[in-house]
């Protein structure tokens, strides 16, 4: 039997690998790509348009349910606006003097803090030089249990330590400068979302017309709609009422540790809460500060932020958890990469539209045939 008989004779099998679109997969990637761009490219406007879109879908039933009370759409935008707007300015009114307390020990919170780190880099320093005497110690008995003569050394007199300076002046006109940005940032908001308000379902009615005549797509668009609307009021009542809830556990801890300005601190706490993750950080940081400077005690100021963050752990771990799983069956790994991807994208703004964000795409999906996957990803 000759060579070629036998190769024509072995049978061929079948191909099982899956057959890939390379030009398509990289026309998807590339798409991909050029969208993270666009999005972090126009962070300055679409940031305020989801904020606005937001808090628009949450003070939405306020408005409808002053409008069902026959009051003109533009009389119950007003009121609902400028209950809003009051309510904040109220609150801030009332905590004016904590405030200003705590703005005037500025620079004696930052005279404290930076002599206690002076203390502690100096016990450090003499630590330092006792491992270097103990070390210089054994080297020298050892050489001469070896028999050798021991060369004379210089003892270490003292440890440069060099660390970077920090001026306070500097960090409170940066900060003032972002708190400008961020009053005109919320102008445009507060803009934005009484339009919206002002327009009712016009957008909405829009966007049906503009699926076609089918009766069909007309009727998913309206439900998605729909679903969106009750999801992120769902989300923004559970977002208000967890706020509240860390405000007044810290309230009540800081009152109970002794903590002056208690009632500031604790809605700053509530407020920073918002930012997941992030926010509580940077309360537990700046009580244990404030906790420092009153009593000069590192540990106490442990305490105090200890304290701060076990409540915004506890609440965020256990109760907002639960309740954004019963609101938008999502699982908590697609919750947390969300985090991290629009935290990457946007920061502290793209950590605080996160969950909005991938509720608004999960509730997109199941109504897709073509995201259903994604739904899937994403279901709990």
């Amino acid at each position: 039997m000759s060579t070629n008989s036998v190769a024509t004779d072995i049978p061929t099998l079948p191909a099982t690998g899956m057959p890939v679109d390379a030009r398509g997969l990289a026309l998807a990637v590339l798409a991909v790509l050029a969208v993270i761009y666009t999005l972090s490219w126009a962070q300055p406007f679409v940031v305020p348009l989801l904020l606005g879109i937001v808090i628009s879908y949450t003070l939405n039933p306020v408005v409808t349910w002053l409008e069902a009370l026959r009051l003109p759409r533009v009389l119950a935008t007003v009121i609902v606006m400028a209950g809003v707007i009051g309510a904040l300015g109220l609150g801030t009114y009332s905590l004016r003097g904590q405030v200003q307390t705590i703005i005037e020990q500025l620079p004696e919170v930052s005279a404290k803090f930076a002599a206690g780190i002076a203390r502690m880099q100096v016990g450090q320093t003499g630590n330092l030089q006792k491992v270097q005497s103990a070390a210089a110690a054994m080297e020298k008995a050892a050489t001469q249990a070896a028999g050798g003569s021991v060369a004379p050394r210089q003892a270490a007199t003292h440890v440069i330590v060099d660390s970077p300076t920090f001026k306070l002046s500097s960090f409170l006109w940066q900060g003032s400068i972002g708190a400008l940005g961020a009053i005109g940032e919320a102008v445009m908001v507060a803009f934005l979302v009484f339009f919206l308000l002002l327009g009712g379902d016009t957008f909405k009615r829009k966007l049906v017309r503009l699926t076609g005549p089918s009766l069909a797509k007309r009727k998913i668009t309206v439900q998605i709609l729909d679903d969106i609307n009750e999801s992120i009021q769902k989300y923004m009542f559970m977002l208000f009422a967890t706020n509240v809830l860390v405000a007044l556990l810290s309230w009540i801890a800081f009152s109970w540790i002794g903590l002056e300005n208690a009632g500031a601190w604790a809605v700053a706490a509530g407020l920073l809460h918002v930012i997941p993750y992030l926010g509580p950080g940077v309360t537990a940081a700046a009580t244990g500060m404030a906790a420092f400077t009153q009593t000069e005690s590192f540990g106490i100021a442990l305490v105090v932020a200890g304290a701060s963050m076990a409540i915004a752990t506890v609440v965020g771990t256990f109760v907002t958890t639960w309740m954004v799983g019963r609101i938008a069956q999502m699982n908590s790994a697609a919750v947390f990469i969300s985090l991290l991807f629009w935290g990457w994208l946007w920061g502290v703004w793209g950590m605080l539209l996160a969950i909005p964000i991938i509720v608004i795409v999960k509730v997109v999906s199941e109504h897709v045939e073509q995201l259903q996957p994604v739904a899937e990803l994403l279901g709990d």
